[in-house]
C-alpha cells in the first residue's frame, strides 16, 4: 500500500507493519468533509484482516491541524434529515476506528476541534505535539457534537470536566489534555510520529490475537448491550486453544522472547 493515488483527501502508506493515514487537506486545516470521512473509513476497513498491518497512525498534513473540525460550509444548508444522516454516518466511521482489531494511535499535530477531536477520541490512544489544541466548540454554532463527542469525552476526562468543555466551548492545550487524560503523551512536534512508532513497535512484539482481544474487551465495557466482564471471561478462555498462547507460555518458561504468529 502506498500514498500514490488511492484516495483524494487522504494519504496512506504501509511501512514496517505500520499503516499511516494522513488527512491531506492542509489548506482547509484538514477539515472533515463527507468524502474525507468516507475515505478514512475505507482505509481503516481495508486493513482489518491484513496480517501485515500491526498498528495504525492517523495524523493530519502540515503543522497547524490534525483536523480543525467538520467542514461547516458543506452542511450549513442541511435540513433535519440531512443533518441526522451526517451524524449517523460519522458515527459509523468512528466506530470502524474504535473497533479496529489493530491499535490505532492519533498523532495530533495541531488543532483537533469538533469533529477533529471526536476523530482523535475514536482512536485507541492519542499522542499530542506540544502545540496541539483540543475542544468541542459546536455550541458556538448552535449545535451539539455530532460524532459521539458527548459520549467519548466523558469516558476520557470524566463527566464534570466533559460538561464544562462541551458547554463552554473552551479550548484545552496539550498539557491540560494530558493532565485530564485525554492524551497519553505530549512530545515536541518533531518527535510526534517517532513517539507513536515507539509505542506501536513495542505492541508489535505482543500477540496480535491478544491485542485484538484487548480492544474488543475494553470496548465491550462501553457497549450497552454487552456485559464487559462476561465478554472478557469468554475471550480469555478462547485463548487456551490458540497457538499464540502455547508459544507465549512456553517462551515465558524458557525465558526467551516469544515469536507470535497471530494464530
Amino acid at each position: 500500500m502506498s500514498a500514490e493515488n488511492m484516495y483524494e483527501n487522504i494519504l496512506t502508506e504501509l511501512k514496517n507493519n505500520i499503516f499511516y493515514i494522513t488527512i491531506n487537506r492542509e489548506v482547509k486545516l484538514n477539515a472533515l468533509n463527507i468524502q474525507t470521512l468516507s475515505e478514512i473509513k475505507n482505509a481503516i476497513l481495508s486493513i482489518y484482516n491484513n496480517s501485515e498491518v500491526r498498528g495504525v497512525i492517523l495524523t493530519g498534513s502540515g503543522k497547524k491541524a490534525f483536523a480543525a473540525g467538520a467542514d461547516i460550509a458543506e452542511f450549513a444548508d442541511f435540513n433535519v434529515e440531512q443533518g441526522t444522516k451526517l451524524s449517523a454516518d460519522g458515527h459509523i466511521v468512528l466506530r470502524a476506528i474504535e473497533n479496529c482489531p489493530k491499535p490505532v494511535i492519533a498523532a495530533v499535530n495541531g488543532f483537533a476541534l469538533g469533529g477533529g477531536n471526536e476523530l482523535a477520541m475514536s482512536c485507541h490512544m492519542r499522542v499530542a505535539a506540544e502545540n496541539a489544541k483540543f475542544g468541542q466548540p459546536e455550541v458556538n454554532l448552535g449545535l451539539t457534537p455530532g460524532y459521539a463527542g458527548t459520549q467519548r469525552l466523558p469516558q476520557l476526562i470524566g463527566k464534570g470536566k466533559a460538561f464544562e468543555y462541551l458547554m463552554t466551548a473552551d479550548i484545552m492545550d496539550a498539557q491540560t489534555a494530558l493532565n485530564l487524560g485525554l492524551v497519553n503523551h505530549v512530545v515536541p512536534a518533531d518527535h510526534l510520529i517517532e513517539k507513536c512508532e515507539e509505542i506501536l513497535n513495542k505492541i508489535k512484539t505482543k500477540s496480535p490475537l491478544a491485542i485484538a482481544s484487548v480492544i474488543r474487551c475494553v470496548n465491550a465495557h462501553y457497549e450497552k448491550r454487552a456485559d464487559g466482564n462476561e465478554f472478557e471471561v469468554n475471550e480469555f478462555g478462547n485463548f487456551f486453544g490458540s497457538e499464540d498462547f502455547i508459544e507465549g507460555t512456553k517462551a515465558f518458561m524458557e525465558r526467551r522472547p516469544a515469536n507470535f504468529k497471530g494464530n
